[in-house]
């Protein structure tokens, strides 16, 4: 088995896999393929910052790993800083071939970071992989997320939005717009490509600013609606504006034929906790954060 650097061309084939292997072998050890691809989009994206400061940080981020099968997994390195993920094909969970990949995204991370932890998380029922990572020198330390499920069988109330703002389909001429309002809800930047699987609904003020935002993503194969990311510009907030922006995006994925939506959160964030209660989501996984001593 051996790793390649990734390439933009790889995406689309990357995803259909992890679909495969989600309807094989459970979302457990894989969460959603929007998850995979928006992960991607925002590790390459710090790497890019990096090379124009002249800092980039130690080799590529994102692997793809490949045996005498075909895939066999995809590891994307220096996530926050000092976490890494992996996402395995079934037929090498839990052997040595997943080690290998574990191993390799570790050393990746460690060589791009100072912090005195390396970081994973694992869903609570992902009982494989918290086998392998014990028996790397990982220990479980918190509760990273909450993953929340909503059937979309159920209705979805049509969105409404004060006087002057309106809420509607992202566009190609919202990037600079969405950047912005990502940059002033998060801390960070963000790029909107409109090449990308993920589509944003967003909510506009009436000076033209992106007010709120929630991009969702679709897995055709298990029928399944995933948010990420979901903001609010702190000069919009307490209006109902991300709240708006996920009703208009939940309809669309009823109408592309999907059965269930997810959105995951930090486990102590309250309001987004209370956000996603409020339009019928409730708490079916946790996920947990591993770590191991740099």
């Amino acid at each position: 088995m051996k790793g390649r650097p990734y390439r933009e061309e790889d995406l689309p084939g990357l995803m259909a896999a992890m679909a495969a292997w989600i309807a094989a072998a459970g979302r457990c050890a894989y969460d959603h393929v929007g998850e995979l691809a928006h992960r991607i989009h925002q590790i390459h994206r710090i790497h890019q910052i990096h090379q124009i400061h002249r800092s980039p940080p130690a080799g590529e981020p994102v692997q793809v790993w490949e045996d005498a099968s075909g895939l066999a997994g995809v590891t994307i390195s220096g996530r926050f800083g000092n976490a890494f993920d992996v996402f395995a094909a079934p037929r090498v969970r839990g052997g040595e071939a997943e080690e290998r990949m574990i191993e390799a995204a570790a050393e990746a991370t460690a060589r791009g970071t100072r912090e005195p932890y390396l970081l994973t998380d694992v869903f609570d029922c992902e009982r494989t992989r918290m086998e392998v990572l014990e028996r790397l020198g990982f220990a479980r330390f918190r509760v990273w997320d909450h993953v929340n499920e909503r059937p979309l069988a159920e209705p979805v109330a049509e969105p409404v939005v004060p006087g002057g703002f309106t809420v509607r389909a992202a566009t190609a001429a919202d990037a600079g717009g969405l950047d912005a309002a990502h940059a002033a809800a998060f801390g960070e930047g963000w790029t909107f490509r409109a090449d990308s699987p993920g589509r944003p609904s967003v909510v506009q003020a009436p000076d033209g600013r992106i007010a709120a935002f929630a991009v969702a993503w679709t897995d055709p194969v298990n029928r399944a609606g995933h948010f990420e990311p979901v903001g609010t510009h702190p000069a919009f907030q307490r209006r109902g504006l991300a709240r708006a922006a996920m009703l208009h995006a939940m309809r669309g994925m009823r109408e592309a034929g999907m059965e269930t939506v997810t959105v995951n959160h930090d486990a102590e964030n309250r309001p987004a906790a209370r956000l996603y209660r409020s339009l019928g989501f409730a708490v079916t996984h946790e996920t947990y954060g591993y770590r191991r001593p740099r």
